[in-house]
Formats: structure tokens, C-alpha cells, sequence
């Protein structure tokens, strides 16, 4: 067995579930979606086969059948504070983070991973990212991030976590690996970090020094006109409320 929890109990009923609610109720901009074959396209990316040997480009069918557009100015990466942004971002009414587009909307929080040779999931347990990185979710999440970034525009924010032990901008990460190297230049006028501390936490980085100073850095090489700003008014009230 995996050492990983196995799939989340009901996930077809969560997840075509959670379709019908994102087109209906969270953005109905996007559209009429194939709900039901928006799931078999995600479930066929993995489901038969070995649960270390799943690709990003095995969900492809699925991000292309999910795939909206991403409004101008309103996308907002992150780093080591899902929750915050979560809340921040407050499904799609103030931005529309990755977790508040259809595809990500479709997968977060969740858990799941099929078997070789069977039809079936499997709840039991399913592969970490300690026993395989090719695994159904983390692969998910490399496509569902790669698309994110490709389809940003206008002006960018990065949320990022002073208080975080590896670092603000943790590398390897997602942010590093497989967002900043599919932003597209051309459509892209500003990049804004945020850093923000947690409330009781400790305030190890900071706008210009350790690793914020390495993104800023990265991002200036690359062109792109980079702010930072730390502590950002809005999102410590969000967490002095919380």
C-alpha cells in the first residue's frame, strides 16, 4: 500500500458536483460546460493505469474541455498559504486564483489515484509526492498550473508567506518551476508580490532580501516591471479578522 491517503469518498459526485456549481453559480460567464465529460476526461487520465506513471499531458483532454478565459489584472499566484489566498481571493470576486478557475475550482482539496489494470479508484491509499512525483494529483496540478500561467494577463499578484521556514519563494515550487516559466510576456504588464507575515508568526523574508530578492531578481531578468510590497493592508485585515 501507498503511503498517502486514498481517494476522497465520493469524488465523482463532488466533482461533476462542483463543475455544475462553478458554471452555474461561482463565474456563469464562462459558459455551457460538459459537466459529465469534463469527470471522464479527468478520470481517464489516470484511472488503468500505474499511479506513479501519470503526466501532466494525460489531463490535457480535461483542461481543454475546462479551459475558460481568465479575466485581465485578476490573476493571483501563491506560495504556502492556500487558505489565505482562498479567502482572499474569495471565489473569483476579487481574483481569480487558480483554485477559483473551473479546472482548479474542479480539483482542490481533493485527493485521488486509480490502480494498474483496474477500472476502479483506489480509497485505500494513493502514492506521495516521497514515493513518486508522477502521480495523478501532482501531475494534475503541474497542468493545471501551466495552463494558469499561460492564460494570465494585465497585472499579476504573487501572495507569498514571510513567515514560511523554507522561504517566501520556496524552489523547488510551483511558482519557480511551472508558473514563471509559462507566463507570456507579451500579454503581461506588471508583476505585484505581496508579502505577507502571519500574524503571530515569525517575519523571516521580506520585499528585497533573501529569497524575495532571488524572485524579484528573476522576474526583472526576464523583463517583466516587478513591486513588492510587504504586508499588504488588505490581506493582514483579512487575517486579523480570521
Amino acid at each position: 500500500k501507498w503511503k498517502g491517503e486514498g481517494t476522497t469518498q465520493n469524488l465523482e459526485s463532488i466533482a461533476i458536483g462542483r463543475c455544475y456549481d462553478y458554471i452555474r453559480i461561482v463565474n456563469p460567464a464562462v459558459g455551457e460546460k460538459n459537466c459529465s465529460q469534463i469527470w471522464e476526461a479527468f478520470k481517464n487520465a489516470f484511472i488503468n493505469k500505474d499511479p506513479c506513471s501519470i503526466l501532466p499531458k494525460d489531463y490535457e483532454l480535461f483542461i481543454n474541455l475546462s479551459l475558460h478565459t481568465i479575466p485581465p489584472n485578476k490573476s493571483l499566484f501563491w506560495e504556502n498559504n492556500q487558505l489565505l489566498v482562498s479567502s482572499f481571493a474569495d471565489r473569483g470576486r476579487r481574483y481569480m486564483s487558480l483554485g477559483y478557475t473551473l479546472f482548479g475550482f474542479f480539483g482542490d482539496f481533493l485527493n485521488w489515484c486509480g490502480q494498474a489494470d483496474s477500472p476502479g479508484l483506489d480509497y485505500e491509499s494513493c502514492p506521495t509526492m516521497m514515493e513518486c512525483e508522477n502521480n495523478a494529483v501532482e501531475s494534475f496540478w503541474r497542468m493545471a498550473s501551466i495552463t494558469y500561467a499561460q492564460h494570465s494577463s494585465g497585472v499579476i499578484h504573487v501572495l507569498l508567506n514571510g513567515s514560511a521556514d523554507g522561504g517566501a519563494y520556496p524552489q523547488p515550487g510551483f511558482f519557480a518551476d511551472y508558473e514563471i516559466p509559462n507566463l507570456q510576456k507579451d500579454k503581461i504588464s506588471q508583476i505585484v508580490i505581496w508579502v505577507v507575515d502571519d500574524i503571530e508568526g515569525p517575519d523571516l523574508d521580506s520585499c528585497g532580501i533573501r529569497s524575495v530578492k532571488t524572485l524579484e531578481i528573476r522576474l526583472k531578468t526576464l523583463g517583466y516591471d516587478v513591486t513588492c510590497t510587504d504586508n499588504n493592508k488588505s490581506v493582514m485585515f483579512l487575517l486579523c479578522l480570521d
